[in-house]
């Protein structure tokens, strides 16, 4: 049931919005508020889908209700309400993050048609939310040790700016998280993430899957294409493994990144995108220039912020948290109970050489709730660990 508060000192106007409201949908529950302050209060003490304020209130009036509200719930819609006088204070609410004004006397359709697309975007802005915090679960960057606490300091800082980040460090260790979270916590988070594994595209493919193909381009282009590109245009593309990227193929990113333009094969056409560029790789691209196999003036466009991930042996002190976190998920997603693990079992599991890094951690982590029984010992590792 839509929540709808009506802040208004004139009590006549307030008592009609009030009325045309409840009328228009019986699902509506229209709370009022005869001054700025009352209005901001209730808004502290109760969550509303929409909220309709008057622009000139004494004791507080509309810009500071706004203000306000883009302080504690950002995410609630506001309509202002404005007299023949206010116009120009209603555009400039505009520009403060109001969703839109009503003149005085309001016009009833144009009134409801608002209040309508309103609550409608408050939806949409609520299932976003929702849908993101899901993601972010998914991508979770589990540690406390040092080299973990570094990381996350760092993606704080880098986030928020456009600069382009190479990261690197062993397979397994959690690259794709580390660029999730870049990706979420930036201002293009409502952009695409797209992520483009380079080392499964064949290098024949590599520059069409990147950059897009026109029909006829080559046999099989059978009609134009776009590419990750300019799919992630607005948000950001993520190039998994680029240290296995032809030659060829690097000459075109490198473009890409100098003049913010592609050209998909086929077409000398330049398009223009808007993205930023995280890359990832596991191997020592300095050595990969040395040996001629990857370009330098790439990977210093590349790595404008440098971010290593450290392997798993060289973070055991996290292995007990990310036990606990992957039995927990598991035990989600199979709908049984969370198993525990004996604290001699952590021990074992702590000295384990993992070659595989965090991807074996959980393979194994997952055999032993498997095959082991309610609570796994370190019998159980023993057994089944290493297998």
């Amino acid at each position: 049931m839509p929540k709808i508060l009506v802040i208004e000192d004139e009590a006549a106007i307030r008592r009609v919005l009030v009325k045309i409201l409840s009328e228009e949908n019986d699902t509506y529950s229209v709370d009022e508020a005869e001054d700025g302050l009352a209005g901001v209060e209730k808004i502290k003490k109760e969550d509303y889908d929409l909220i309709l304020c008057d622009i000139k209130m004494p004791k507080m009036d509309g810009v500071e209700v706004l203000e306000a509200v883009k302080k504690v719930k950002p995410e609630i819609p506001v309509v202002m309400i404005s007299g023949h006088g206010d116009l120009d204070t209603a555009v400039n609410t505009m520009r403060l993050g109001a969703f839109d004004y009503i003149s005085k006397p309001p016009d009833l359709n144009r009134l409801l048609n608002t209040v309508r697309i309103a609550l409608d975007r408050k939806e949409l802005v609520v299932e976003n939310k929702m849908l993101k915090k899901k993601v972010s679960k998914n991508y979770e960057m589990i540690g406390e040790s040092d080299a973990i606490s570094h990381i996350k300091s760092m993606i704080e800082k880098v986030a928020a700016t456009d600069a382009r980040v190479l990261i690197t460090g062993p397979n397994g260790t959690g690259k794709e998280l580390v660029a999730h979270w870049l990706h979420q916590k930036s201002e293009r988070a409502n952009g695409p993430l797209i992520e483009v594994n380079c080392a499964a595209i064949p290098s024949e493919l590599i520059e069409s899957e990147l950059f897009g193909h026109v029909k006829g381009a080559f046999t099989s282009a059978v009609k134009d294409r776009a590419g990750k590109f300019e799919a992630a245009n607005g948000g950001t593309i993520f190039l998994d493994e680029v240290g296995d990227m032809s030659l060829s193929a690097q000459a075109k990113v490198l473009r890409a990144l100098q003049e913010n333009k592609i050209q998909r094969v086929g077409n000398d056409k330049d398009i223009k995108v808007d993205v930023r560029v995280v890359a990832a790789t596991n191997k020592d691209l300095k050595k990969e220039i040395e040996e001629n196999r990857f370009r330098e003036d790439l990977y210093h466009r590349l790595a404008v912020i440098l971010i290593q991930v450290p392997s798993l042996n060289d973070r055991r002190e996290d292995i007990p948290l990310l036990i606990d976190y992957f039995t927990s998920k598991i035990a989600e997603e199979q709908g049984t109970a969370k198993k525990s693990f004996t604290p001699k079992a952590i021990k074992l599991l702590q000295d384990y050489d993992w070659t595989g890094n965090i991807r074996e951690l959980r393979n194994v982590v997952e055999r032993l709730i498997i095959l082991g029984e309610k609570e796994v010992n370190e019998n159980d590792v023993k057994l089944f660990a290493s297998k």
